[in-house]
């Protein structure tokens, strides 16, 4: 006799608590994936009983009876998750893994209304969905605010009142430039915040060079840019041009999908210009090592995995790095697909500087070009033709002018020659053989050589040659043939993260089956394909969104109103040109090498092969903005590091946020502080007129754009008196340090 007969009061006490329909992929799914697909999954040789939960005709198995839709009594997975034998109760008790009360009802009430299955959400290609109806009519400002609003609905709550016009210009301008306003434009929309001004204030910034600089700090978190190999000797390497590319192509409006081909295979277009090649610096960023001692077989395979590690996550949302060493276990990946798209990459020479162990700094990288950045190409290319013309001239008329002329010009162009930086690039070479690595382990050559290919479970590329990087890129943005639409949602989502601190499919990195699934699906999915509307240009879409009544709310809310804006601290480069820029020191040239602002004393003092000392910058390059800052991977700048800045070892999608002491130590001590607050000080004396009060003010519409209120001036006016005392002539310097220090100086709101 069944078992389950035993219990049927159980079972029926299972049914009586969850009243709407049960969703399969935003209930169900995650607790399968998190419970069941270790031993019941994607991975063959660790799968139990032959038994599969993650296809739908093996869960439904009749022979099995595991899963009986209709009949959670005659299903076997119910008895097995309340069964009171240890040797029958699933998952083992040995595994660390429970279910709840209410998830055990929840899958109950899911095989009672039929066990509707559904493929998983991010294999899904995003299809436009209608706009939902909505009470409050009056409210949405686009088509966003209707699926927001309808959230607001169904929850029985109201949505939070909109964000006061000061509060709303500097969440524009940290979000869009990642710099504050200035007090006359803070003040002049505060005055007059009319639709028209604040879509002109948005085109404004979106039309600012800072713009490229601010979307370049995310995008090198998830490339890992660095200015060091980060193993062994951590020397540093050249690669500062391709950061000067990304701020570029940000600033140019450059559409996704050109932006992914030009990084991932820029050297195989036709007739590849310079930018497309330092774009390929993208396949170098990886870390490495210049130690003349390592194993070659070893690193290649090292960075074989984690260019595919990488490529998976940034652009697929997809954490494809356990399937290196075994067959995934909760999605679809397996140890070829891993290895397969490695295949992509084999083409890149990684030997080279395996032979050119060396302590040099930089080290040699090869290949590498030496360049000069965009600007300077353009002013070199006239240059010459300049010197051509005047050239012919000479040669036509022997006027000494000319002479003169010409070698005035020579020498302007021989100058401007030396400014050119030498950057990593990537030229194909003759693929390596690849092979699937049993348990990742390199020493094993006995698997089998694989050609590259896309993950089995999304088809194949058509073609008959070997695969390149280029149909690699081409895939991933392809919305006929490829997984276009797919990478859309993904960009889509980190898009909106930007601009509310948190994505509607919260991880970031993971689409998969460990990942949450999107609290609004239908809007990610149509944010995706509006993207695809707007020809992958993400300016387009950023727009759109800030646009919107929902990025336009407060983000402190009263009792009985919700909000998708999340008040949040500034990213560590943000807090770092925040007070430059109050202060105005911050340099704000755009592009060029990496600078070396103060930094502790002996900090590099176990550096070695070679050793270092740090040397900091005593010129106008150390104000220079937080993003150009010397990235040293293994002793990242300690004021980056107070406020959770990556070291960029691997693909970061979303910092941390930690509140330490030390953050706020290195708000007071750090000399960068320091110096910006006696600047700081210096213009306050300078420009706020007569009296406290008016200095008071001035100080306050620099730093957070308003006034102070009463107790804020109060409690000022009584420091100012008591420092006063003590060094008049800093004692406004400690105003401005605790000015600088205000928790909403540094945070957006």
């Amino acid at each position: 006799m069944n078992v389950l007969h035993t219990f049927p009061l159980l079972v029926a006490g299972l049914l009586t608590t969850h009243a709407r329909e049960v969703d399969f992929n935003r209930e169900v799914r995650p607790i399968l994936s998190d419970n069941c697909f270790r031993c019941h999954g994607p991975d063959k040789k660790k799968r139990k009983a032959k038994l599969r939960l993650d296809v739908e005709a093996s869960a439904k198995d009749p022979k099995k009876g595991l899963i009986v839709p209709g009949k959670p009594a005659d299903s076997e997975l119910v008895h097995h998750l309340n069964s009171k034998d240890e040797d029958e109760l699933m998952p083992p008790p040995d595994s660390g893994k429970s279910l709840s009360a209410d998830e055990k009802k929840l899958l109950a009430q899911w095989i009672a209304e039929g066990a509707p299955w559904a493929e998983h959400w991010a294999y899904v290609p995003p299809q436009k969905h209608d706009l939902p109806k909505v009470k409050k009519t009056d409210w949405p400002v686009n088509w966003i605010d209707r699926f927001t609003l309808r959230h607001f609905e169904e929850n029985g709550q109201q949505p939070a009142l909109d964000a006061d016009p000061v509060t709303l210009v500097r969440r524009l301008h940290f979000d869009l430039i990642g710099l504050p306003p200035e007090p006359k434009v803070a003040e002049a929309f505060a005055a007059n915040p009319n639709p028209k001004a604040y879509e002109a204030l948005v085109d404004q910034l979106l039309a600012s060079p800072h713009h490229g600089e601010r979307m370049a700090s995310y995008w090198l978190d998830l490339v890992r840019f660095a200015d060091t190999v980060g193993y062994h000797g951590d020397q540093d390497h050249s690669i500062t041009p391709y950061r000067d590319w990304v701020i570029d192509a940000f600033n140019d409006g450059l559409p996704f999908d050109q932006f992914t081909r030009e990084q991932l295979a820029g050297d195989l277009l036709p007739k590849p210009s310079t930018d497309q090649i330092i774009a390929t610096g993208y396949n170098r960023l990886l870390q490495t090592s210049h130690e003349g001692g390592v194993q070659p077989k070893e690193y290649i395979a090292m960075y074989a995995a984690d260019r595919v590690r990488n490529l998976s996550e940034v652009w697929m949302g997809a954490t494809m790095g356990c399937a290196q060493c075994h067959e995934h276990k909760f999605d679809p990946y397996e140890m070829k697909d891993f290895y397969s798209l490695s295949a992509f990459f084999a083409d890149v020479d990684d030997i080279a500087h395996l032979k050119n162990g060396t302590n040099s700094l930089p080290t040699r990288r090869e290949p590498e070009i030496s360049v000069l950045n965009r600007s300077d190409r353009v002013r070199l290319a006239a240059l010459e033709k300049t010197i051509a013309d005047k050239e012919t001239l000479q040669a036509k008329t022997s006027e000494p002018k000319f002479q003169k002329e010409i070698k005035a010009l020579k020498a302007e162009r021989d100058a401007l020659k030396k400014l050119a930086r030498k950057t990593m690039v990537t030229r194909a070479t003759k693929p390596r053989v690849t092979r699937i690595l049993p348990r990742g382990n390199w020493l094993d050559e006995s698997g089998l050589v694989v050609e590259p290919a896309i993950p089995d479970f999304f088809g194949q590329i058509e073609s008959n040659k070997r695969l390149t990087r280029l149909d690699l890129a081409n895939w991933l943005t392809d919305t006929e043939n490829g997984v276009g639409k797919l990478t859309a949602r993904v960009l889509a989502n980190r898009l909106w993260y930007l601009l509310f601190g948190r994505g509607l499919a919260p991880d970031l990195t993971d689409f998969g089956g460990q990942g949450q699934p999107p609290d609004h699906p239908e809007l990610l999915d149509n944010l995706a394909i509006s993207l695809l509307e707007k020809d992958w240009k993400m300016k387009a879409l950023i727009k759109e969104i800030v646009l919107s009544r929902s990025y336009r709310q407060a983000s402190l809310t009263d009792e009985g109103t919700i909000r998708f804006q999340i008040a949040q601290r500034l990213p560590a480069e943000s807090i770092r040109d925040n007070a430059l820029a109050i202060s105005e020191l911050l340099v704000r040239k755009i592009g060029g090498a990496s600078v070396k602002p103060y930094q502790p004393a002996g900090y590099y003092r176990h550096l070695n092969f070679p050793t270092r000392k740090y040397t900091h910058h005593n010129d106008q390059r150390q104000w220079r903005r937080g993003l150009y800052v010397h990235w040293q991977r293994q002793f990242l700048h300690p004021m980056l590091k107070a406020f959770d800045a990556p070291r960029r070892e691997e693909c970061t999608t979303q910092r941390p946020r930690s509140n330490t002491p030390l953050a706020a130590l290195v708000l007071l001590n750090d000399p960068t502080f320091f110096k910006a607050a006696q600047a700081f000080a210096q213009h306050i004396l300078a420009e706020g007129g007569d009296t406290v009060d008016a200095k008071l003010d001035l100080a306050f519409h620099k730093a957070v754009s308003r006034k102070p209120d009463a107790f804020e001036r109060d409690t000022l006016k009584k420091l100012l008196v008591d420092q006063e005392s003590k060094d008049k002539a800093g004692a406004w310097t400690t105003i401005a340090r605790v000015i600088l220090n205000l928790a909403e100086t540094n945070t957006r709101r």
